[in-house]
């Protein structure tokens, strides 16, 4: 039995390890790629979509995003995008009725 438990807790550790890589490695190319939205290469597309997952609502976000959905070619990078611009749009009326 402690053999087993042994095993199980390398097993773990590593899979651990290797989850905590994988998530550095994405966040690197996240960060490398962040103004990559119109690239030929699709996972630096995706990047530069999590990029702008994560940054506030603008006008001039929402146009590029609007841009980049008619665009794109792959249906799910585009209903990634539009996912983004449905929430920025949001963010920039609510923030329009407050000021009114």
């Amino acid at each position: 039995m402690n053999r087993k438990l042994k095993i199980a807790g390398i097993t773990l550790a590593a899979t651990a390890a290797a989850g905590a890589t994988l998530a550095l490695i994405i966040r690197d190319q996240e960060t490398r790629h962040q103004r990559n939205l119109f690239s030929p290469n699709t996972l630096q597309r995706l990047a530069a979509l999590g990029f702008l997952a994560r940054e506030d609502s603008s006008v001039a976000y929402v146009t590029l995003l609007r841009d980049f959905i008619a665009w794109e070619p792959r249906s799910l990078l585009r209903s990634r995008a539009k996912a983004i611009l449905e929430r920025m749009e949001n963010e920039i009326e609510g923030a329009a009725v407050r000021i009114v």
